[in-house]
């Protein structure tokens, strides 16, 4: 993990810090959130860190911290208790950052990220 932390993640999920058997599984997770954040946002999590004195702005982590809870409280692909999804949160998170067009693809379609505008080439 390069943005979030195991004391982090163990206080959004309500943790013990002195329970110590499932750290390991718990940064596993926070790497894969890291992962899928950068992927969905399609932009670097480091150039967006540089561009913040060096950190991830806040929504960008909590979001990190959503996908951790998910993953942490839920395990299998199936779930059988009856589940809502929370307004405003994940998708409202990343929303804030993500960019709609990938600068490093080979496709087609031609996209000029910082203007805000894609062109058919």
């Amino acid at each position: 993990m390069k943005y979030l932390t195991l004391p982090q993640i163990k206080q959004h999920l309500r943790i013990d810090s002195w329970y110590r058997d499932d750290d390991i599984y718990l940064v596993d997770l926070g790497t894969v959130a890291e992962t899928v954040v950068e992927r969905h946002i399609d932009d670097d999590l480091a150039t967006i860190a540089m561009e913040n004195g060096g950190e991830l702005p806040s929504p960008l982590i909590h979001a990190m911290l959503f996908l951790v809870g998910n993953f942490y409280a839920s395990r299998e692909s199936v779930q059988y208790a009856a589940t809502a999804q929370v307004p405003l949160t994940y998708e409202y998170l990343i929303a804030l950052y993500q960019r709609y067009c990938n600068r490093n693809n080979n496709s087609p379609v031609k996209c000029n990220c910082d203007a805000g505008e894609s062109v058919e080439g």
